[in-house]
């Protein structure tokens, strides 16, 4: 079982049979995903039996009541209805959501908690995601949660459907993944302000990714003196206060949202910090187009 802000996703249960029929017999729910709609809450039972019996099919639940709303999963390589993942270390996801509940971000909320369990409890690299032609709302929530497009298939089998219609496919590698929280952390920090007569802070704010998985932040802080930081510094000095010591990524964001490489000082701090192994620490250098070094790039020979 998983928790978020909102949801509970959890095991299905014979008992969701009522729910699940609810809004699964609705005509504009199952069809556009390639299912078409349950006639009976018998139907709804047997599919809880048999189609969301999988490994990592859960369904999603309001906080507020527990009763299931719709169904998220994750098709492990060789799960039925998984057509995207060949790997062992990768899986496809797929969902749905009742229509009393579209348009509330609900769907990027179980998604993204999703993915978190993908990388980080079952090892998965990549999560690939996939949607017919017109279904937008399946194509927002994978923009919205961060997946990259990849390609259009005409002619798709839709088995269930007895039709064909044209697919669209996304994937989201672990990579991607760790960036897209680190840019998105350092975002929420960022906040140019004065504080004083001789301090103003928050132009540029940094975001780093520690060994142990923990996000830490910081902003830059400028003085009319040299008592001032940069924001690198102030993440890795809020890292170390909280206990850790490794520095796996680094993203800086500047004051247009733009993202760039540490000073030399942050650079220094970085090698001095990890001497044995700061050449294998990544830095984004341009966020927009992906573009990332290494420390040991970016600073080849060290003067010690």
């Amino acid at each position: 079982m998983f928790e978020t802000e909102r949801l509970i996703l959890r095991r299905w249960e014979d008992s969701d049979a009522e729910s699940l029929f609810e809004y699964a017999k609705d005509p504009d729910v199952g069809p556009i995903a390639g299912w078409p709609a349950h006639k009976s809450m018998e139907e709804s039972r047997e599919v809880i039996r048999n189609v969301l019996s999988g490994r990592e099919a859960y369904a999603i639940c309001m906080k507020t009541d527990g009763r299931a709303i719709g169904a998220i999963e994750l098709k492990l390589n060789g799960c039925r209805g998984n057509d995207l993942a060949t790997a062992d270390d990768e899986c496809e996801v797929g969902y749905w959501l009742g229509k009393p509940f579209w348009g509330q971000g609900i769907m990027p909320e179980a998604v993204m908690e999703m993915l978190r369990h993908a990388f980080e409890d079952i090892g998965m690299t990549k999560v690939w995601a996939g949607y017919y032609e017109g279904n937008t709302k399946s194509k927002r929530v994978q923009e919205k949660c961060g997946f990259r497009y990849q390609w259009k298939s005409e002619d798709v089998d839709v088995p269930l459907m007895h039709e064909k219609r044209t697919g669209h496919v996304s994937s989201l590698t672990k990579d991607q993944w760790q960036w897209d929280r680190l840019y998105a952390a350092a975002s929420a920090v960022r906040n140019g302000r004065t504080v004083s007569r001789y301090v103003t802070c928050g132009e540029v704010s940094a975001a780093i990714l520690s060994g142990s998985g923990r996000i830490y932040t910081g902003v830059c802080v400028d003085t009319c003196s040299t008592l001032g930081i940069c924001a690198e510094r102030n993440a890795i000095f809020n890292m170390i206060t909280n206990g850790d010591e490794e520095i796996k990524k680094v993203i800086a964001i500047m004051s247009d949202g733009t993202s760039g490489p540490p000073c030399g000082a942050c650079r220094e701090l970085m090698v001095q910090l990890m001497p044995d192994r700061y050449r294998e620490i990544e830095i984004m250098m341009d966020y927009r187009r992906e573009r990332v070094m290494t420390l040991g790039e970016l600073t080849p020979e060290w003067w010690i």
